[in-house]
C-alpha cells in the first residue's frame, strides 16, 4: 500500500498506524491505517481517484475539534490537508482561504486587512473546510453570513464551484452533508472596518469564551446541538448533571454544553456519557439532544 501511495505524494507524508489522539482537540482515538497529508489540487485529485479504484475507504481530517475518534481508530486512509490548502490571500475587501487553514489564521488576516464580518470566527478551533461543513459559527456569526462561493472536488474528480446559496448552509450543517464533495477553498466576502476596532471585539469574544467555556480542558466544542427553543447547556444544567461523569469524560462544569476529557478519557467513555445524558434529559426535561460532536471509526 505505502508504495502505491509515494506514487502520489513523497514518502514523508505517509504514516501508517498514526494514533489520532494526536490530530483531534479531545485528545482521544486510535489509529489510522494510513494518515496521508496532501499538499494540492492535483494530489487530493489523484488519491480520491486512487481509493475508489482499490474500493479503501477514507476520511478527510480537519483540526479535528468537532470529532470523537473511536478507540480502535479509522480503518483505510486519513487525510489532512496541508500546503497550498492552508494559504490565506487577502484580494480587496475579499479573501481566498484553501480548506485546510485555521479560522483563526484566516479571522487575522482579515483584521490585519482592516476587513470586518469575520471576527466570530477568531475563536472557533477548526479548519476552513470543516466550517464549510458544519456552517460554523458564534456569537451571532456564521459561515453562510461571509462566504462568497465554494470550490469543491465532486464525487466525479470536478472541481466544481457552489454559490452561498447553492451550498444551502443551515444550522450545524450544508450540502457538503448531503452530497460527496470536498471543499477545496473559499471565497469570503467582508466589508472594511477599523482594525484597532476589530481587534479590541476579537479580544472581547476571547474574553467570553475563556470565562465561560472549559479551555483548560480538551474537549471537542459544544457537545450537542441546539434544540429549537432551548439551550442544550440549561436543559443538562436543570438536569443536575453538571460534574457528571463516565470514566475520565465529564460533563462540565463550567459551561454544561461541553463534555471534557479530565485525562485519558476514552473514546468509549464520551459516547457512553453522550448517550446517558441524552437520555437523562429526554427524561427528565422531555426534550431529545442531538450531538454536535461528529463521531467516527470504531469504536469498542
Amino acid at each position: 500500500m505505502i508504495e502505491k501511495l509515494a506514487k502520489i505524494v513523497s514518502l514523508d507524508r505517509i504514516k501508517k498506524d498514526e494514533m489520532l489522539k494526536k490530530h483531534t482537540s479531545f485528545n482521544i482515538g486510535g489509529p489510522a491505517d494510513y494518515y496521508v497529508i496532501v499538499n494540492n489540487k492535483e494530489e487530493l485529485r489523484k488519491l480520491i481517484s486512487f481509493v475508489k479504484k482499490e474500493n479503501i475507504s477514507y476520511f478527510l481530517l480537519g483540526n479535528g475539534s468537532n470529532l470523537l475518534v473511536g478507540d480502535l481508530g479509522i480503518r483505510g486512509i486519513v487525510i489532512k490537508l496541508s500546503g497550498e490548502f492552508d494559504e490565506v490571500l487577502v484580494e480587496g475587501k475579499h479573501l481566498k482561504a484553501g480548506a485546510g487553514a485555521m479560522l483563526s489564521k484566516v479571522a487575522k488576516a482579515a483584521m490585519d486587512a482592516s476587513l470586518t464580518g469575520l471576527e466570530f470566527a477568531a475563536g472557533i478551533p477548526g479548519s476552513v473546510g470543516g466550517a464549510l461543513l458544519m456552517n460554523a459559527g458564534a456569537y451571532g456569526g456564521e459561515m453562510k453570513q461571509v462566504v462568497k462561493s465554494v470550490d469543491l472536488l465532486d464525487a466525479d474528480g470536478n472541481i466544481i464551484t457552489l454559490t452561498n446559496e447553492e451550498m444551502k448552509f443551515a444550522y450545524r450543517r450544508s450540502v457538503m452533508k448531503d452530497r460527496e464533495l470536498i471543499a477545496l477553498s473559499c471565497e469570503i466576502a467582508l466589508e472594511t472596518g477599523d482594525s484597532v476596532e476589530i481587534r479590541k471585539y476579537m479580544q472581547e469574544l476571547a474574553s467570553k469564551r475563556k470565562e465561560k467555556q472549559p479551555l483548560e480542558y480538551p474537549s471537542a466544542g459544544s457537545t450537542f446541538k441546539r434544540p429549537e427553543g432551548y439551550f442544550a447547556g440549561k436543559l443538562i444544567e436543570d438536569s443536575g448533571l453538571g460534574g457528571y461523569s463516565v470514566g475520565n469524560a465529564q460533563v462540565s462544569m463550567k459551561h454544561k454544553g461541553f463534555v471534557i476529557n479530565k485525562g485519558n478519557a476514552t473514546a468509549e467513555d464520551v459516547k457512553n456519557l453522550i448517550e446517558s445524558v441524552t437520555q437523562i434529559v429526554k427524561d427528565k426535561q422531555g426534550v431529545t439532544l442531538e450531538p454536535e460532536v461528529i463521531m467516527v471509526g470504531e469504536f469498542r
